[in-house]
């Protein structure tokens, strides 16, 4: 086969591949939206308990929420995880969203720029972004097997952060899933060593473990996004893709595979248990109370998806910031009945440790004791 035959193969092939992303970004929102598709499993924070002050002695109006977050200030601990981009339609969405985060002066992360630089017709839906949100923190996706466009991903937001997804259980159920996953800590240290901005690694919803935390802080990573299970199911999301293109084994694996994984408070405690990685908590965070819970089991801040996409895809920016201010004012209620006046506080606050959680725990030897006292970084 001569040259220019291969080439004009491959570019029909990459033309086929960004035809194929671009129509699953807006089938994932679709379903999201459509169909229920939350994990059965819990996140287990509501095994973690905090223990009531009735003599706090700080003043609500005045506790402080900003914090650092990865090397970068934010005025709350709360991100607005990354969802979308890939599709014209999702332009708006990702302006919305934006517009809010800037509002509220919180980072936000963009969904995998696979498609954006795919087609370059697709980057304005991830441009918006930093177009919209100037001066908060902006979080850039990729996968690991995409070394070489990193520093694209990056400059095509101007990001200040890069995130490098982990999806081994959504593309095993995914109907055109990618399961070669040899090498991929070595590419993660790569793109390290290849960008100037602090990476990140975020499961997308399976959680990580002790052991994966190890290997990512020894390649050079700043933090993870533990995604771990409580919220969105992306098995279950992959499910019901299966079974419109009348796949029946994706779609029993789909079922099957529906809650696999590490609980978020389970998997935050892991990390932090092990290493000294900054931690973002994702998955199954629901209220200002689970951001509190994070917090104090180790984590930096917490992020959500979920709880913004309706009213970003259905409503307006300001419906977005609502939800935020939702989830904030929830969030300062917990720090004022615990006694805490800045966020930092949560981390040494004393806790309650019950249930499944604890028998996780136990059965892991991690000490949860410690964990209760609040001198888990101690």
């Amino acid at each position: 086969m001569s040259k220019g035959k291969t080439h004009e193969l491959d570019e029909i092939k990459m033309l086929e591949e960004s035809v194929q992303t671009k129509r699953r970004k807006m089938e994932h929102i679709e379903i999201c939206l459509q169909e229920n598709v939350q994990c059965n499993r819990t996140t287990l924070l509501e095994d973690v308990g905090f223990i009531h002050n009735a003599l706090p002695e700080i003043d609500r109006d005045k506790i402080e929420l900003t914090t650092n977050f990865i090397g970068l200030r934010a005025d709350a601990p709360l991100v607005i995880a990354a969802m979308t981009g890939g599709h014209p339609e999702t332009t708006i969405i990702n302006q919305r969203l934006a517009e809010a985060a800037e509002a509220m002066r919180i980072p936000i992360g963009v969904g995998s720029q696979r498609a954006g630089i795919e087609d370059s017709n697709l980057a304005e839906s991830f441009r918006i972004v930093r177009d919209s949100a100037p001066s908060v923190p902006i979080i850039a996706n990729i996968g690991a097997t995409h070394v070489d466009v990193a520093p694209k991903a990056i400059e095509m937001i101007d990001a200040d952060i890069l995130a490098i997804h982990l999806n081994p259980l959504q593309e095993a159920v995914q109907p055109e899933g990618d399961c070669d996953s040899i090498g991929v800590i070595e590419n993660i240290g790569m793109i390290v060593d290849m960008v100037d901005v602090p990476v990140m690694v975020k499961e997308t919803g399976a959680g990580i473990s002790s052991r994966v935390a190890t290997a990512l802080e020894s390649v050079g990573v700043s933090a993870v996004d533990v995604g771990g299970v409580g919220g969105t199911s992306w098995a279950a999301v992959e499910y019901f893709r299966a079974l419109k293109e009348n796949n029946p084994v994706k779609a029993q694996l789909g079922l099957d595979f529906w809650d696999w994984g590490i609980p978020t408070a389970l998997s935050i405690i892991m990390v932090k248990d092990v290493t000294d990685l900054e931690v973002v908590a994702t998955g199954g965070i629901r209220s200002g109370i689970d951001i509190a819970k994070s917090l104090s089991l180790g984590a930096t801040a917490a992020g959500m998806a979920f709880p913004f996409l309706e009213p970003a895809v259905n409503g307006t920016t300001e419906n977005v910031i609502a939800e935020i201010e939702q989830h904030l004012e929830g969030l300062r209620t917990a720090m004022y009945l615990t006694g805490c006046s800045k966020v930092e506080d949560l981390a040494s606050c004393p806790l309650i440790i019950k249930g499944e959680l604890k028998e996780h725990l136990k059965s892991l030897d991690i000490d949860y004791l410690k964990i209760a006292r609040g001198t888990m970084s101690s």
